[in-house]
């Protein structure tokens, strides 16, 4: 079907845009009776302070004269900053590049402009990461003058996308400045970075506020009326920020909207559906790289090329996940995304500035638009050169790192010889089909009896049975949160359920049905474990194990048991020192540091039987052990009166996250031996 290179406009965002324009001309009814205000205040200090000073020449008079003139003009100060504040853009990680560099890209991006009909950015950046973006260096005139936009590239995101897929992103980001009714964003935009400037960055405006105050105990007095006067003004200020912020937000979700419409028109829907199943993934396969990197600092163990990695790592991670991959592109589906989300709770968050990925996809669908353009060419073929363009953005992510030895570079095939090795030890038997990734086995499946009836391995491990646990899981969180709609915690007048309106009156009505809801399938899935624990228990007595597995299991319950008892204390210990992360006064501080003490005694006691424990020996590493026989040696003083103790509070911060850290480990290694043990029963009845 023919289309134009124009979207519509949804009636939603025509409301929405209403919506926004009234509200950038409320600010500046409220902005100019504030203006009108202070211009009178300071012209009534001022004439007040002349006709005091020729009623009365006297130093008094002068210095309160000049008093009455220093609040009038600090007050407009407050009033006129903004005007002068320039928001500059950080480029510091980016790299500019040029039509001569890079060619066919720059031709590429010309000819989405010529698509979308808009400008050619002012500039054209590089980024390392995942991601792409139109930005431009705005202060007040920008509400007024033409600005040139610039537009960055992340060079993690060539590496994920196809050409095509490339050109429908980008034209989603030139889309936000293509049409004259999405400029009513960037209106509201600003004034919400107006509004923010005055509620919160004052830095130099107290600072000048202080100076003057300084002068003598007058000009002290008349300041510290301004600043009373200022904080009259920041309150009204407040509420027209929650009016501004709302209609931005809620305007800024359409804008996604329009412009995914926009570069729908230029590529058709698919392409920019692909991209942002494929997203996510990208990006976590990035940062998977990079934090194995991280680690290999201390080693002085580097990479030439990340994305190179990057690829290995998606690709690695979509094969894992049974994900089809075309053109070395994993091929996602947003039943891949949601897998693992059984909820059926939404809840409309009026804060968000982006809808969800599902959201957009939805919509994107709903348009349904084709074309007959199609490249299965991935966009790196942009590149002049790949590869040593790959390198210097790999080279400027590591730039600032300082490493103890000479760098030794890692090839690909040994990096992901690691990072498989990692992968899977950190991973259980894929027999199990992810069934115990966020379940435990149940320890009542010993202490009942499973029916006659045989099962195959493939229906125990099913997809069916891995819904149910997820089902069970996004009932529990989805009843909670109701719990906190019905008293109170979680103010909302109304939420979906199951595709239907439900007033937060009716909260109780619908937790009780859950309730039944979640019992049911609890019950479910422990058939579904006592068939399980059935099935191994007779592999394992027809190999003459049966007591071993009854001993392994006898084991993971009891310290599946102790891990929920001792990860309380820490749980505890995080409360009661929580204090610390907040401004308080000295006597609050000592108060919290007596119920911290208190804590604290029994903390220390888990971690001396924690030491002594040869369950947690593997786990507790020698620093760990040095660490922790530190921290037990004496009572520490973290607060000494007047200040913290920054070293010794690094001490006890420590040894939380190493108790967190040992706990952890070792009851996923119980648990992956269990679970390995049971997969080698099946491979020795094979």
């Amino acid at each position: 079907m023919a289309q134009t290179n124009s979207a519509a406009v949804s009636a939603t965002f025509r409301e929405r845009t209403v919506k926004a324009i009234l509200s950038v001309i409320f600010f500046f009814i409220v902005y100019l009776l504030l203006i009108i205000s202070g211009i009178g205040l300071t012209v009534l200090a001022g004439y007040g302070g002349v006709m005091l000073i020729a009623a009365k020449p006297s130093f008094l008079t002068f210095m309160i004269g000049g008093g009455l003139l220093c609040m009038g003009i600090l007050i407009l100060i407050f009033l006129f900053k903004f005007i002068f504040v320039k928001n500059v853009v950080d480029r510091s990680h980016l790299v500019e590049i040029t039509r001569e560099e890079e060619p066919k890209l720059f031709d590429f991006i010309e000819e989405i402009v010529g698509a979308v009909k808009t400008d050619f950015p002012k500039k054209v950046y590089l980024s390392s990461d995942v991601n792409a973006a139109v930005f431009y260096d705005s202060n007040f005139w920008s509400m007024f003058l033409p600005i040139k936009k610039n537009l960055q590239i992340g060079v993690g995101l060539i590496n994920s996308v196809s050409e095509l897929e490339l050109k429908a992103i980008l034209a989603h980001e030139f889309g936000h400045f293509s049409q004259r009714s999405m400029k009513v964003g960037s209106y509201v935009y600003n004034v919400n970075r107006i509004i923010h400037n005055m509620l919160f960055d004052n830095d130099s405006y107290n600072s000048i506020a202080q100076s003057w105050g300084s002068v003598n105990g007058y000009f002290a007095f008349f300041a510290g009326l301004a600043v009373k006067i200022v904080q009259g003004i920041q309150w009204v200020l407040r509420q027209v920020y929650e009016v501004v912020n709302l209609s931005y937000y809620s305007l800024s979700r359409q804008m996604e909207f329009h412009a995914d419409a926009v570069a729908a028109n230029v590529t058709g829907s698919e392409p920019l559906i692909t991209s942002l199943l494929r997203l996510d993934l990208a990006n976590h396969s990035f940062n998977k790289v990079l934090d194995y990197y991280g680690d290999k600092i201390p080693k002085s163990i580097s990479t030439k090329n990340i994305y190179e990695q990057q690829t290995l790592v998606m690709n690695f991670i979509a094969a894992k996940s049974k994900l089809q991959v075309q053109n070395d592109l994993p091929q996602l589906t947003t039943d891949f995304l949601n897998r693992y989300n059984k909820s059926k709770l939404v809840i409309e968050n009026k804060w968000d500035t982006h809808p969800s990925i599902e959201d957009r996809i939805s919509e994107l669908k709903k348009l349904g638009i084709e074309k007959s353009v199609a490249s299965d060419k991935l966009a790196t073929c942009l590149l002049n050169n790949r590869v040593d363009l790959q390198n210097k953005f790999t080279d400027k992510l590591f730039l600032a790192v300082s490493y103890p030895d000479a760098v030794v570079y890692n090839k690909n095939e040994q990096f992901f010889e690691e990072f498989e090795s990692e992968f899977l030890s950190g991973s259980f038997d894929e027999v199990y089909n992810n069934y115990y990734d966020n379940k435990n086995p149940d320890c009542k499946t010993q202490e009942l009896n499973s029916s006659a009836e045989k099962y195959e391995l493939s229906d125990l491990f099913s997809n069916a049975s891995i819904d149910l646990v997820y089902s069970s899981i996004s009932l529990e969180n989805d009843i909670q949160v109701l719990k906190q709609i019905s008293n109170g915690s979680y103010k909302v007048k109304s939420f979906n359920y199951d595709g239907h309106k439900i007033s937060s009156k009716n909260c109780d009505e619908l937790i009780d049905k859950l309730t039944v809801d979640l019992k049911e399938i609890k019950e479910e899935i422990l058939e579904n474990d006592i068939r399980i624990y059935s099935l191994f228990l007779e592999l394992a007595n027809s190999q003459g194990k049966g007591g071993e597995l009854k001993n392994r299991y006898d084991s993971f319950f009891d310290l599946d048991k102790n891990y929920d008892e001792k990860f309380e204390y820490y749980m505890k210990m995080l409360k009661v020192s929580d204090f610390m992360h907040h401004v308080a006064t000295f006597d609050a501080i000592e108060k919290n540091m007596l119920l911290l003490k208190e804590e604290e005694r029994q903390f220390k006691i888990q971690i001396e039987k924690m030491l002594e424990s040869n369950v947690y020996r593997e786990a507790i590493t020698i620093e760990m052990r040095v660490s922790f026989n530190k921290y037990l040696s004496e009572e520490w003083v973290y607060f000494n009166g007047n200040q913290y103790l920054d070293e010794v509070l690094e001490l006890l911060s420590k040894s939380m996250i190493d108790y967190q850290d040992v706990l952890s480990k070792t009851f996923f290694k119980t648990k992956k031996e269990l679970l390995e043990y049971k997969a080698q029963l099946l491979q020795y009845h094979e």
